[in-house]
């Protein structure tokens, strides 16, 4: 625990102007990023008497060991630059909201010649317009159901779009009429896009101008006595009020606002945000944060707007956000929203009225978010608190371990052997430190010898980066040179947990012992009892099986099981894709399309003569010269067989695929250990004990 007075700047060093602030811990990791009017007088108050503090900033500034700033001009670019930082570097004692879920939006592709409307969720792409969020993807389907009767807009994917094309026959929405048709050329891309730009508007609360001209042109069809006309009018009609009444207006008065509402308690709140639009809901999210910091409503709420709204531009800002307590400094964020908008934004409390009644609608929703949130083991604060507990005395450790990293070693009967490594810091996985390991010290089998190599591996580079950054030099623990951002296993954890029993527990510890690391628990997780295995003990420590420690460690476990079996069927999935055109030097993904283009498979490849593979555009003698070399080298692949018919297929229908596995690049670096980034997102953790005998 750090003394705040070492690190203290002096009173004349810190300028009485707007900035943003990092206070970084011992290694240089960033903990904690603030904005301030002043920042002296802001930098001042966290270092008085640490009676004087909140617990939660005292836990800050004794884990910090430094403190530095950065001076801006205005009050707008400390709030740009410390959203920018909070989103680079992640700090422990921000605030940080988590969506309860992944929200589907409605959207429809208008960068695209034909525009699709599906169903999206994750990162929003440019040239796509959005409707929602929505709270289910049923929601979103029975409303585009209903309206693909009056906009008949593409809907299909683009492997069903370009098979319809080639064949000349659309799909079934394009017989029963609620597709345009757009791949036979029912309509040209302008008629189609026109259709696609009247469904965003009607999406968008421009109902009522459209409805009308329905109208009118269904008393014209009348009146010309063109009834079967007017009678599908009617029908479309009917369809969008249905679909509008999905949806009830709240604001009598077509507001297109956000309203925003809170509900907390000690340790932590919960946000919902309800997306108001031409007077009625057309979405609604919701997110959870633990109050790490000492914060005010008034905090909560600038937080939620930086989170909310610091990646959208144009109309995804609205008019007017609704808020229950206005930011210490309003001016600086409604000019923020105003910028992101492009024209001025309302930020106020509603008082009186409809949108006060809705603003308490909204509140009850974000209590009992709270509520629900509050039954989820995994997300509370206290019981991880209980749970690392827990785990420190159950192992005898001096003190809570803060950072667990868990191994675990995968393959498919000793083909593909990898490994994972996974890290959870204050129980919570953090996935942007998940590394993979290929195993390349043997072949075979051996999940010991694998354990012993990774647990090495791992270490060796742990103490390489020690090292380079001259910690045994001159005392000084900086992980990175100024930005403070991780390197590679460059944080040692307080305890390494192994999937298994006593063979992996003893590899681990000997694999430490080898490198001279005695300060990093050890200990294994056997799945067959659930029994935690320490090193040189022959009896197994028993954790009941309502413990929270237990929860935690199979939680972090089976995470790394998930992560270990997701790498190796990527492997194997390559692996069987494999192409003898990835053996030619110099030979691209380019040329390799060009070759099977130009000959329509493998086979009839292998059989041409050099100066037929010459013909083909970039291909030059002796690079055909070295593709028929690679073809007569590679024995000939099995032909593929339908398992439903038993009929063996041609080799024009799968030759294509097997140039596939070039689209997937070998993620792994020199060392093959790699950054899992997006790879650590949850999926199918597969896990069963059915597969685990097979494929590990």
């Amino acid at each position: 625990m750090a003394d705040p007075s070492s690190y203290r700047p002096k009173p004349g060093q810190i300028p009485d102007s707007p900035g943003v602030y990092k206070f970084r811990d011992e290694h240089r990791r960033v903990i904690y990023v603030g904005k301030a009017k002043s920042l002296r007088q802001r930098l001042a108050s966290y270092f008085q008497d640490l009676s004087g503090l909140h617990p939660r900033t005292r836990t800050m500034v004794t884990t910090a060991a430094s403190v530095e700033w950065t001076v801006v001009s205005t009050e707008v670019e400390a709030l740009q630059l410390e959203y920018s930082w909070i989103k680079e570097f992640d700090p422990r004692f921000n605030v940080k909201y988590r969506d309860d879920k992944s929200y589907p939006y409605l959207a429809v592709t208008m960068n695209e010649e034909f525009p699709r409307v599906q169903v999206m969720r994750g990162q929003k792409k440019k040239g796509v317009r959005y409707f929602g969020p929505y709270g289910h993807a049923w929601a979103i389907r029975d409303t585009v159901d209903l309206l693909l009767r009056v906009f008949p807009v593409r809907t299909c994917s683009a492997g069903v779009f370009k098979n319809a094309a080639r064949t000349g026959r659309p799909c079934l929405l394009g017989y029963i009429g609620k597709c345009s048709a757009p791949c036979v050329e029912r309509v040209s891309p302008e008629e189609h896009r026109e259709l696609a730009e009247e469904f965003c508007d009607f999406m968008a609360g421009r109902t009522g101008t459209y409805i009308r001209r329905l109208e009118a042109r269904m008393t014209e069809a009348a009146e010309e006595m063109e009834y079967e006309r007017a009678a599908r009018l009617r029908d479309d009609i009917e369809a969008l009020k249905k679909a509008m009444e999905k949806s009830a207006v709240v604001l009598a008065d077509a507001t297109d606002a956000d309203l925003i509402a809170l509900a907390e308690d000690e340790l932590e709140a919960a946000v919902q945000i309800f997306h108001v639009r031409g007077g009625r809901v057309r979405g609604q999210r919701g997110w959870v944060t633990d109050k790490v910091e000492a914060v005010t409503t008034g905090d909560l709420v600038e937080h939620a707007l930086q989170q909310l709204y610091g990646e959208e531009t144009g109309d995804s800002v609205p008019k007017e956000v609704l808020v229950p307590a206005l930011p210490e400094l309003v001016e600086p964020v409604q000019e923020w929203l105003a910028e992101r908008r492009g024209s001025n934004v309302s930020l106020r409390i509603p008082q009186r009225g409809d949108k006060k009644a809705l603003m308490e609608t909204v509140q009850r929703n974000a209590l009992q978010a709270l509520g629900l949130h509050k039954t989820k083991r995994a997300s509370d604060l206290t019981t991880r608190s209980r749970a690392l507990e827990e785990i420190a005395e159950a192992l005898d450790l001096d003190s809570a371990p803060l950072r667990i990293e868990c191994y675990d070693i995968s393959h498919l009967q000793g083909d593909d052997v990898v490994a994972s490594m996974v890290v959870f810091e204050d129980g919570l996985a953090r996935k942007s430190e998940y590394r993979r390991f290929q195993i390349k010290g043997f072949e075979g089998q051996d999940d010991v010898r694998s354990m012993h190599e990774v647990i090495t591996r791992r270490f060796r580079r742990y103490l390489a980066e020690k090292e380079k950054t001259g910690e045994w030099a001159d005392g000084e623990n900086g992980l990175t040179e100024e930005d403070g951002r991780p390197k590679r296993f460059a944080y040692p954890p307080q305890l390494v947990v192994v999937d298994g029993g006593q063979p992996q527990v003893a590899a681990a510890k000997r694999a430490l012992d080898e490198l001279g690391i005695d300060d990093i628990a050890v200990c294994g997780l056997a799945k067959r009892l659930e029994e935690v295995w320490v090193p040189g003990e022959d009896d197994p420590v028993v954790l009941p099986r309502t413990s929270e420690g237990l929860y935690l460690l199979q939680r972090v476990r089976d995470e790394a099981h998930r992560f270990a079996i997701t790498y190796q069927r990527a492997k194997r999935a390559r692996r069987f894709r494999a192409s003898p055109l990835d053996d030619v030097p110099g030979l691209g993904e380019t040329r390799k399309q060009a070759l099977i283009k130009h000959f329509g498979s493998v086979k009839k490849l292998r059989s041409a003569t050099i100066d037929q593979i010459c013909e083909v555009p970039g291909i030059g003698r002796k690079t055909a010269e070295a593709i028929t070399v690679a073809l007569a080298q590679a024995a000939p692949a099995a032909p593929a067989v339908n398992t439903a018919t038993g009929e063996i297929m041609e080799d024009e229908e799968y030759a294509t695929d097997a140039t596939d596995a070039t689209d997937a690049t070998d993620a792994t670096d020199a060392e093959s250990e790699t950054t899992a980034g997006s790879a650590g997102e949850p999926v199918s953790a597969g896990s069963s004990d059915e597969r685990r005998g097979q494929e590990r």
